[in-house]
């Protein structure tokens, strides 16, 4: 590349002081040399704020009045930020030096191509994919978002079996490439998704607007993954599947979301059930809220439904019912998923 456009590495914190502390001299030290670093502040009330401005200095603080969650806390902070591309990144995310640069050249390079991830392996064990983005992220005909390197919780050791650049259909929050000016044009995250999924749900929006997601192998970040909320949270488990259902209603068809929601209830009710079983009556209940916010607002939801006046590009949604094949067909591999049952 002759060309560097302006990358604005973008860390929402959020009382994440150790994991600033571990991960931001890796951060500071990459290698791209046109790059702005920022720590956008969602109401901390530790000591990570002063712990940046005195350590790092040249790091710009933008700072939000409240804790705003993952999505509404970005759409604050990027509103300040000036750059040709933001890099959304996880606090508790470790970089490699050169980790930018593939990702901004495939990106300037790939045609109508908008917003991309690296390749996310796990922290704690660096040989194997990590659940959040792993190879690149996929999505079936029943909205259940699945990866390269994980389906569902079933996660594969990296044997550089995805090393290929590649489109996908939704790329990671941990570590996510976006235009600028498409951010502004799709309108950011969903305010409220409050966290998780509202990645999935602006890739699906810019899917719906022609454009291309992909994935880059020549970049390598490790996720700690759950810094903020681990897995075993209720919380967690309401925002997942409140806010898949809500995905669903916005972007599938409008016709088809509705057999697609129809069908997701009744398995909710089965993961409900597993959750009472497994002696986890908190996350049942969360099962339960979920459908409740659901249809309480499912009119306010409908209002942010979008047309859009060009071809929806459908490339990496899967034609079949991953949790069918997981459970009954005993898939644990994404190469094991035939590619001719993807658009």
């Amino acid at each position: 590349m002759t060309h560097y456009p302006k990358v604005a590495v973008v860390i929402l914190n959020w009382n994440g002081k150790f994991f600033l502390e571990k991960f931001l001299p890796y951060i500071y030290n990459s290698t791209y040399p046109n790059i702005e670093f920022v720590v956008g502040d969602n109401g901390s009330i530790d000591d990570s704020v002063s712990f940046v401005q005195d350590t790092y200095p040249s790091i710009k603080i933008i700072k939000n009045d409240k804790n705003y969650g993952f999505a509404g806390g970005y759409n604050e902070i990027l509103k300040h930020v000036e750059a040709d591309y933001y890099i959304l990144l996880n606090s508790d995310v470790e970089v490699t030096p050169n980790w930018i640069l593939p990702v901004i050249r495939y990106l300037e390079t790939e045609p109508n191509m908008v917003a991309a991830q690296p390749k996310i392996l796990a922290y704690h064990d660096k040989g194997i994919f990590e659940h959040a983005g792993a190879g690149g992220g996929f999505i079936d005909k029943l909205g259940y978002p699945f990866c390269r390197g994980r389906l569902l919780h079933q996660v594969e050791s990296d044997q550089q079996q995805y090393d290929d650049n590649r489109e996908i259909f939704w790329a990671t929050g941990a570590a996510l490439f976006i235009r600028a000016d498409v951010w502004q044009e799709a309108g950011g995250f969903d305010d409220d998704f409050f966290a998780h999924m509202e990645e999935i749900d602006l890739c699906w929006r810019l899917k719906r607007m022609g454009y291309r997601i992909g994935y880059v192998a020549d970049s390598t970040v490790y996720h700690v993954g759950g810094g903020t909320l681990n897995t075993s949270n209720p919380k967690k488990t309401y925002l997942n599947f409140r806010n898949n259902l809500l995905m669903i209603q916005k972007n599938a068809g409008f016709f088809a979301c509705w057999w697609i929601i129809f069908a997701r209830l009744w398995l909710d009710l089965l993961a409900l059930i597993k959750f009472l079983v497994d002696g986890k009556p908190r996350d049942a209940w969360a099962i339960s809220r979920a459908h409740q916010y659901v249809f309480l607002n499912i009119f306010k939801n409908a209002k942010k439904r979008k047309r859009y006046p060009v071809k929806e590009n459908r490339t990496g949604l899967y034609k079949k019912s991953i949790i069918w094949d997981f459970y009954i067909n005993k898939l644990r591999k994404f190469s094991q998923l035939k590619s001719r049952n993807f658009y």
